[in-house]
């Protein structure tokens, strides 16, 4: 156990160093120039006292003043101006340091988002990914301070060291006996900190889950685009309750911390008491019999104090550095958090694809139930295939299994004979371009939402905006495709309608101009009259691409070559419009006949 946390320090100070070393090595400039500042400040502070003092007392004693008034100067002088240059450059290293260690603060919380962005999508479903992100980015900031807060501790340990032995080769020639009086004194210490140091570690494991839990409530609190159900349902008090609740749980666990560390605390404040009382008792004593003059009395009183302080902090930054290191290190292990698909490295082929489903079997991760049993299907190039089914029949999770957001639990998936699994999970997600029923658009200007790219092809933007219908409302918009969206950044961004926001995520879909295009309930928030526009050009939406459309409304089948009907956990029918629609007694013969039933029964 032992051996597993010193790996564990070992290997978040190797991550740290290495990392500041590639970006910011001017940090280990500025550590080197406070240890030279912070040295010479408190050896100065020490030492020259004693000189001007003796030279004081001996004037007093009766000794002529002129013959020690220069060097009273001199020790004067350099007493302040080693004190006030140390100081101003002290507080320049700090104001530096501070804004390189904002900067890592920022560095580190890009690559998390990096990293989060880039790992597996089953990973973003998965409650103990989702709790070790929430460990990795309080870890990373509030607990172990980043980069800064985690070297900052070693500077320490160094620092204090070199003070550590200047002033033990001071004391020992001097009060030799103050030595052992600190020693005691920091042993005794270092226990009550060390149970401390693990009632905070503890406490830090409870309140990561809180942590993670409390920001989404209050995140939904102060998101406006819940603002509507918020006020329609009249949820804020049960909203707010919830927020109490969490914040009433995180303030007991720090509460019981306090509770349990406060006989500690109170231990370490007697035995720093005893240790004050005894050696200055011991130092008066030498200064009264004379065994040391009054100026080395004061040396003794600050090495002793600098003895204690650079022995504790030594103790305590060690104690300190290794429980920042733990934090930091849930940073690193979720960053090598395992992949849960096998990637290839398999280039896709360029020209025609064709897709095939062979006897796959599917269920979620942490579940013991099928959502898909047994489907098989071929989709040529070009095809267009509409998929329906009611809710919960599996047409979504087919097309995340062919996107390869999840691996299929059995059977495979082919695309030009060749199991997904062996190309390049980059290259193979190019052929799909796909407007999922929950999409997401974000606020970025309504260019950046479509290309979603560092370099947007205007021509291409406008000539998808028509293919879309979303051409004439998006040129009405005050700064037309630089309108940004939502007002999360900017006061003057713009609340599209849920019709509008479905025309911007199709107009992606086409953009990315991929081989396959997927549209899941493309037309669900569009009116009549847009959703006829939409069937109407679906070919050329589409073109000789192919195309897989999912919806409830069964006259959009009309447009495709094949549909397969979902139900029970599987393909249960598959053909053309008419050959579905005609088959007695068949699920989608059932259905379509329901819906155009209802179509009848409004017009009459």
């Amino acid at each position: 156990m032992r051996k597993a946390k010193e790996n564990t320090v070992g290997e978040t100070l190797k991550f740290m160093l290495k990392t500041v070393r590639r970006e910011k090595p001017s940090v280990f400039f500025l550590y080197l120039l406070a240890f030279v500042t912070d040295f010479a400040a408190k050896m100065s502070a020490i030492i020259l006292p004693k000189f001007l003092i003796d030279e004081l007392v001996l004037i007093i004693g009766g000794e002529p003043l002129e013959n020690h008034l220069s060097r009273i100067i001199i020790y004067a002088a350099l007493i302040v101006g080693i004190a006030l240059s140390t100081n101003l450059l002290l507080n320049l290293e700090a104001q530096l340091m501070s804004v390189r260690s904002e900067w890592f603060n920022q560095y580190f919380e890009t690559e998390l988002s990096r990293h989060t962005m880039a790992m597996d999508f089953e990973h973003t479903e998965d409650p103990e990914a989702l709790d070790k992100l929430s460990k990795a980015k309080d870890g990373m900031s509030w607990y172990s301070g980043g980069a800064i807060g985690i070297l900052t501790q070693l500077y320490t340990v160094i620092s204090n060291a070199a003070i550590l032995l200047s002033v033990s080769f001071l004391i020992i020639i001097t009060c030799p006996w103050l030595i052992p009086v600190q020693l005691i004194s920091l042993v005794l210490i270092t226990i009550f900190n060390a149970k401390n140091n693990k009632i905070e570690a503890e406490g830090f494991m409870q309140l990561s889950k809180m942590n993670r839990v409390w920001g989404y409530v209050f995140y939904q609190l102060s998101d406006f685009r819940y603002g509507k159900d918020i006020r329609l349902y009249n949820s804020a008090d049960m909203m707010c309750e919830k927020a109490d609740t969490i914040s009433e749980q995180q303030v007991a666990v720090w509460k019981g911390q306090q509770r349990e560390m406060r006989p500690n605390n109170m231990l370490i404040n007697t035995i720093n008491a005893l240790r004050d009382g005894m050696s200055y008792f011991y130092i008066g004593f030498l200064a009264v019999t004379k065994a040391i003059t009054i100026g080395d009395f004061q040396m003794c009183i600050n090495s002793a104090s600098n003895l204690y302080w650079s022995l504790y902090h030594i103790v305590t930054s060690v104690q300190e550095l290794h429980k920042r290191c733990s934090y930091a290190h849930r940073y690193l292990e979720f960053t090598a958090y395992p992949a849960a698909m096998v990637k290839g490295n398999k280039p896709v082929k360029d020209g025609e694809h064709t897709i095939e489903f062979s006897h796959v079997s599917f269920k979620y991760p942490r579940s013991d139930n099928y959502v898909l049993r047994d489907v098989n299907i071929t989709i040529r190039s070009g095809e267009h295939l509409s998929v329906v089914g009611l809710n919960g029949a599996g047409k979504t999770t087919f097309i995340k299994l062919l996107c390869r957001l999840y691996d299929v639990t059995e059977g495979e998936i082919l695309v030009d004979g060749v199991n997904i699994k062996e190309y390049s999970e980059e290259e193979y997600r190019r052929l799909f371009a796909v407007v999922f029923q929950d999409f997401q658009l974000f606020a970025f200007s309504l260019r950046e939402n479509i290309a979603l790219a560092d370099t947007p092809d205007d021509e291409r933007i406008e000539e998808v905006l028509k293919q879309s219908g979303f051409y004439d409302d998006a040129h009405k918009l005050e700064h037309g495709l630089n309108t940004t969206l939502f007002k999360s950044f900017d006061e003057k961004g713009t609340e599209l309608s849920g019709g509008q926001q479905q025309k911007t995520a199709i107009s992606r879909a086409l953009y990315r101009n991929a081989p396959v295009v997927i549209l899941d309930e493309p037309t669900a928030a569009l009116d009549p009259v847009a959703e006829y526009e939409i069937y109407r050009q679906f070919n050329s939406l589409v073109g000789g691409k192919t195309a897989i459309y999912i919806s409830h409304r069964l006259s959009s089948c009309k447009f495709c070559d094949r549909i397969a009907v979902f139900a029970d956990d599987t393909i249960k029918e598959y053909g053309t419009h008419d050959e579905l629609a005609d088959k007695p007694g068949g699920i989608y013969a059932e259905m379509f006949s329901a819906q155009a039933q209802y179509y009848v029964n409004c017009t009459e």
